[in-house]
């Protein structure tokens, strides 16, 4: 920031920049200066070279082993084993272009989710409104901005409303800092006393402002001191650093098993060289050492499809939350409603007061006329276009009583007062709210002849009116003013909401979204309790709730005055019985989301509102609104939902239960196959087999072939519609059951023995140790591609599923064959790996022990689904969402 432009005029600081503040820039301005500035953003740290890249994957420990083996395979045989050495070299090279590819992969789609949850800036260009990216702001550009906003980049304040910053993460100042337009301050004004200007990367708590840019990116105030509140560094997710719990795990059992098969051949006296190089290739083909790769690149997929089901995940451990998610606290309007707002009853104490009733809620308000008709919130166009019906547009009505000054609507006093110059001298005082908050700033009521004192039995009859009106399930605001002689003293709530004048009722409907009922109806199913939290009155809010099966017999609903009358202790004994909260305050929702949490819950929670960001930064997961959310609300979330729609979140539940299902099933299929690998050698070297039934570079090859593509393919498998009929996961939950652990023993017991008896076979019918090696080599990688398809799902058959509803399994399967195919038949690789020809007996024998695993594992889950008498879904149910 230009340590002037807070000490010039408004004048000055337009003429220095070149800019207009009705107009704004012209586009090309716009883009000549993007050019020249460069884009609005804090510099990151640069991404490492490729070489780099390169050489932090040669440093992993099992790399250097390998290729350790390869320079101890060529030196130790006089240079006679070159073929072995560059084989080894040649698959390390090609792992190494694999992890660096997944890696560059991961980081693009992470890098392209940041972009779709890039803030949006209000921008004046040529004249017109435009929502831009905030990296694309200038300086010179004018920027609108209201309660809720993220400041985009520093500037200097040309008219305001009320207009508030939270400066604290800049000045130490943990107060709000009213701003102000007009002139300027002396040159040596420190920062935390700029009143005229805005910082960059603080937040707009309260009113609105139009503000000129007069710096961007490094050369804002946050710029100046290394932008470390804009950067985030990526960090492994839980899933992640269990993924890595486990390969130190298996790296150990591995080593322990490769330094007793290495023993045991030294007492048998076979060539030490073999030996290690056999347990070496052992060890990396056993160990799953992409496991923590494949999460990233798994979550990063799934989290694209949620993208594109309008659900865009902020931070990838939000995904693994969401499968175990068993609360949705959601808001009412635009997320379980369609937040189009209709005017269906106005009310007055006396007859002739609809008009000016529907007049003082479209002075009080911010609804703006656009192409199709009113926008903005949806309350105030309602009102607006119902103004408008009877005649009464709010642009003459503003014309013939401009508004001088406001105090913007906040969620604690539940008001907005606007203050307007009256035609014949004067000053109106209008103000719109809930019916309680309004009333208890009344003192008469507006009557047939004139304002009167207001009674009790008027206070009574006016709550019972606004209550029947609720209880038909309609959103009741009420309406009041007040007239004096002169302007108010100051613009302060206090000041302009005293001595009102009651005026009427306005009752409005926003129809519940057709496909939330449906949506409430999968999450019962699913085991995940919906409630509602909204500011609307309790009635109101019980009617759409009941009408959407939200609000069950037994179900119990409580507002604001009643939470504050329930101490914490009581709260967390009685959440559960409660469906609705309504008239509802932040540090309510606080209050609440806790009280689930202490109930062992794992909380989602929707929200887009500068006060809902704390409840959204303390839900388990936090769900902020695309359309309608602020800027601080979406950046306190995990999630934003691009639809504003409570079925979204229940779909982004299914998606995260389907993502760590899809984890599951890649660690399934690559521990188990891992494990068949281990018992094939280690117990071919125990019971002293005169040649081992796979060499090491068969070993290595197989890794190649059978670990990257079939898990990457079962990441990308369709959500079961299955996860939907199962109780929520618990965060705490151990990621290995008894039931999972033992299923991968016999699994790789099953894959290990069938190498064996291919092997033992071979051997027996043909007494040729190359065929049975062949044999063997061919046997442990067919059938773990076969394998894959039976992992697919742990309960469904995959004739249910479908052979063709995970292409991307297919097209590994039959990559996997190809490259198989042409180790075994093409004669320059079959020398390279130690295999021969097979006659056609042997590969009879070979296929029908490499489909066996999918045959097996098949029968058993056809067992235990006739043992716990569950049905498997069918057809389109088995996979519903890609």
């Amino acid at each position: 920031m230009d340590h002037t432009f807070h000490s010039d005029t408004l004048h000055e600081v337009l003429s220095r920049l070149e800019t207009d503040q009705e107009q704004g820039l012209s586009l090309q301005e716009g883009e000549k200066r993007l050019a020249e500035h460069g884009e609005n953003r804090l510099e990151e740290a640069k991404q490492a070279g490729m070489l780099r890249r390169v050489l932090g994957q040669l440093k992993d420990p099992m790399i250097l082993v390998l290729l350790a083996a390869a320079a101890l395979s060529f030196f130790a045989g006089g240079g006679q084993d070159w073929l072995d050495a560059a084989i080894i070299l040649l698959i390390v090279l090609f792992n190494t272009v694999i992890s660096v590819s997944q890696e560059d992969n991961a980081r693009k789609a992470l890098e392209a989710l940041r972009k779709l949850s890039a803030p949006k800036a209000r921008v004046i260009r040529e004249g017109l409104e435009r929502r831009l990216e905030s990296s694309q702001l200038v300086p010179g550009d004018i920027i609108l901005l209201e309660a809720g906003d993220y400041v985009p980049a520093d500037g200097r304040v040309l008219w305001e409303a009320g207009l508030q910053a939270d400066e604290s993460a800049m000045t130490g100042e943990s107060l709000p800092v009213h701003k102000r337009g007009g002139g300027g301050l002396p040159q040596d004004t420190p920062l935390a006393e700029r009143k005229n200007m805005v910082i960059g990367g603080t937040v707009i708590t309260g009113g609105r402002g139009r503000v000129v840019v007069t710096a961007t990116g490094m050369d804002t105030e946050m710029g100046k001191i290394a932008g470390l509140l804009l950067r985030q560094t990526q960090g492994e997710t839980p899933l992640q650093r269990k993924m890595g719990e486990v390969s130190k795990v298996l790296s150990l059992v591995c080593v322990g098993v490769c330094a007793v098969m290495f023993g045991v051949g030294m007492l048998q006296h076979r060539d030490i060289l073999d030996m290690f190089l056999t347990a070496v290739a052992l060890a990396v083909a056993a160990i799953p050492e992409g496991l923590p790769a494949i999460v990233t690149i798994v979550l990063a997929m799934g989290v694209g499809r949620m993208a594109k089901r309008n659900a865009i995940i902020k931070r990838l451990p939000a995904v693994e939350t969401l499968g175990c998610a068993s609360v949705i606290c959601s808001d009412k309007t635009g997320t379980l409603t369609k937040n189009q707002m209709t005017v269906l009853e106005v009310w007055t104490p006396s007859p002739g007061l609809r008009g000016q009733a529907l007049a003082l809620g479209t002075l009080c308000g911010d609804a703006k006329e656009g192409p199709g008709g009113y926008v903005g919130d949806p309350t105030e166009t309602a009102i607006a276009q119902m103004a408008a019906r009877e005649g009464l547009e709010k642009a003459q009505l503003e014309r013939d009583m401009p508004r001088q000054g406001e105090a913007p609507f906040d969620s604690v006093r539940k008001r907005m007062a606007t203050c307007h110059s009256l035609p014949a001298g004067g000053t109106l005082i209008a103000v719109k709210g809930a019916p309680e908050a309004v009333l208890s700033r009344c003192t008469q009521v507006q009557g047939p002849q004139g304002p009167r004192p207001m009674t009790e039995a008027d206070r009574r009859r006016i709550l019972g009116v606004g209550s029947d009106l609720a209880a038909k399930a309609l959103r009741v605001l009420a309406v009041a003013q007040r007239n004096q002689s002169g302007p108010p003293k100051s613009l302060e709530a206090q000041e302009l909401e005293r001595e009102l004048i009651f005026v009427g009722l306005i009752g409005m409907m926003d129809p519940p979204r057709p496909e939330v009922r449906a949506a409430v109806e999968r999450c019962a199913a699913a085991g995940v309790r919906p409630v509602m939290i909204t500011g609307d009155h309790k009635d109101t809010a019980v009617a759409i709730a009941r009408d959407l099966n939200l609000f069950r017999p037994g179900d119990k609903a409580i507002d604001g005055p009643g939470l504050d009358f329930l101490p914490q202790e009581t709260l967390e004994e009685e959440i559960e019985t409660f469906s609705v909260y309504a008239r509802v305050t932040p540090e309510h929702k606080m209050r609440i989301v806790r009280a689930w949490q202490k109930k062992g819950h794992v909380v989602a929670m929707t929200g887009d509102g500068v006060n809902d960001a704390p409840a959204l930064k303390a839900a388990d997961i936090g769900c902020a609104m695309g359309k309608t959310g602020t800027d601080v609300a979406k950046g306190a979330a995990d999630m934003i939902l691009t639809d504003d729609n409570f079925a979204t979140v229940v779909a982004a539940v299914e998606q995260g239960r389907g993502i760590y299902s899809n984890i599951r099933k890649a660690i399934h299929y690559l521990l188990s196959c891992n494990i068949g690998e281990i018992l094939t050698i280690f117990l071919a070297t125990v019971f002293s087999f005169p040649h081992a039934p796979l060499s090491p570079v068969q070993l290595l090859w197989l890794n190649l072939v059978t670990d990257s593509l079939p898990a990457l393919a079962l990441g990308m498998e369709p959500v079961e519609k299955t996860v939907m009929r199962q109780p929520p996961r618990g965060k705490q939950d151990p990621l290995f059951s008894r039931a999972f652990s033992l299923r991968l023993a016999w699994q790789g017991a099953m894959v290990g023995g069938l190498t064996l008896l291919a092997y033992g076979l071979g051997l027996r019918l043909t007494h040729d140790y190359a065929i049975a090696n062949t044999m063997a080599f061919a046997t442990l990688t067919l059938s773990q591609l076969f394998h894959a398809f039976d992992v697919r799902s742990e309960e469904t058959s995959l004739f249910r599923l479908g052979f063709f509803s995970n292409l991307a399994m297919n097209k590994a399967f039959l990559a996997g064959v190809v490259l198989q195919g042409l180790v075994l038949l093409l004669p320059p690789l079959q020398g390279a790996f130690s295999v021969v020809p097979m006659p056609l007996p042997q590969w009879g024998i070979v296929l029908g022990l490499a489909v066996t695993p999918l045959v097996v594992c098949e029968i058993e889950k056809a067992v235990r689904r006739a043992r716990t008498g569950r049905p498997a879904p069918v057809g389109k149910e088995a996979a519903v969402y890609r």
